[in-house]
């Protein structure tokens, strides 16, 4: 294989599992320069396959503080015929080794070619982290804006420009919200402020002109997507921010429909197999909208409909919000309950089923491993696990 041209080396290396190419970094000095260098890194990535990234924390600190937690990949066997979830504890990020991470909590709120965009928060303020859990890097992005003022929700993004590849953290800053969720009038503080990895410097975007729900918005095709909170009659209920021009907008949304009796209604955003997809939690059923087409509104397609007595064993189902994964091959569609428990619905036979991979205090998202190292943003500091 020496003999081989790097072209064909890379090729022949990048088609192996994730963990031999890191045992292959070991073998020699070239292979090791082969692995780190850009060409490799970017055909490795074109073919990298989807798996997960879990967040997995279950253990308080001596004052009662839950601890940073551990950054878990599991690997996805997805055929047409079958699936399977697979980790290796080798292959954990221990957050808890780090000094800068202690007495605090760790969110991830978005994941892009390989890399998690970590939120941390706790008494003394809050900080953003950048990570890659395959080269076991991290760097922190210098303190931005910290909201002391009363009561603020931080919604976050993190995607790449398709026009220029530059990485970017998007923060808007929601202050003053009234405590009763149903109440119609907005926060008294709605900005936001941008970074561009390797910049070294956050900008304002000044004022939002949506009021966002959740803590991140997921990445696709250019732009963050979120769910507008606003209780009027607007035709849309979505909204996303164009990367490129670091913009907002209103985005078609699902027909919007409502069960009257439902003393419940949770809504979430998530990509399933490259289509933005909207879910909705009643307390009698959870329901699935496909965006066929992106950015046509009669491309939302109802794509699955369950009911609340569709798996016998899982009678609390519909009592806490659910949150989309990722999509199979097979169809079946892998669910977060309630930071909770790991779910997978088949289409097929129409079941709910406990993957039972690891115990509660948990969250996840879709995750595509790479080997693009943080270095490549000079201007950050990187540390290693």
């Amino acid at each position: 294989m020496e003999e081989l041209p790097p072209d064909v080396m890379a090729d022949v290396l990048s088609r192996l599992p994730v963990k031999t190419i890191i045992h292959c970094k070991l073998v020699c000095k070239k292979w090791q320069n082969l692995v780190l260098d850009s060409y490799f890194v970017n055909l490795h990535l074109s073919k990298s396959p989807p798996s997960l990234v879990i967040h997995h924390n279950s253990e308080k600190d001596l004052i009662g503080y839950y601890k940073p937690g551990i950054l878990k990949w599991v690997e996805i066997e997805d055929e047409l015929d079958h699936h399977h979830l697979h980790h290796d504890p080798v292959t954990s990020l221990d957050l808890n080794l780090a000094p800068s991470f202690q007495k605090t909590q760790i969110l991830p709120v978005g994941s892009v070619n390989g890399l998690i965009c970590l939120w941390q928060f706790g008494p003394e303020g809050d900080n953003t982290y950048i990570c890659n859990p395959i080269t076991r890097e991290y760097m922190i992005l210098p303190r931005q804006r910290y909201y002391r003022e009363g009561y603020a929700i931080i919604v976050y993004g993190f995607g790449v420009s398709l026009m220029t590849g530059e990485y970017k953290v998007i923060r808007t800053f929601q202050g003053d919200i009234p405590p009763d969720p149903y109440v119609s009038s907005r926060p008294s503080l709605l900005e936001a402020e941008v970074y561009t990895l390797g910049t070294n410097q956050w900008r304002s975007l000044g004022h939002v002109p949506y009021w966002l729900n959740g803590f991140h918005g997921p990445f696709l095709n250019g732009h963050f997507h979120w769910i507008v909170c606003e209780k009027d009659d607007a035709s849309e209920k979505l909204c996303t921010f164009d990367l490129d021009k670091e913009t907002f907008q209103l985005f078609p949304s699902p027909p919007i429909e409502s069960i009257e009796e439902s003393q419940i209604h949770f809504q979430s955003l998530a990509v399933l197999k490259g289509c933005l997809c909207q879910s909705d939690t009643y307390d009698s059923e959870f329901t699935i909208w496909v965006m066929k087409e992106y950015g046509i509104k009669k491309s939302w397609h109802k794509e699955v409909v369950i009911k609340q007595a569709i798996s016998p064993d899982l009678d609390w189902l519909m009592w806490e919000p659910m949150y989309l994964i990722e999509g199979l091959k097979d169809g079946r569609i892998l669910m977060m309950y309630c930071e909770d428990k790991l779910l997978s619905y088949c289409p097929k036979s129409k079941t709910v089923e406990n993957t039972e991979i690891f115990d509660r205090y948990l969250s996840g998202m879709a995750y595509r491993p790479s080997f693009l190292k943080l270095e490549n943003f000079e201007s950050e500091r990187v540390h290693v696990l």
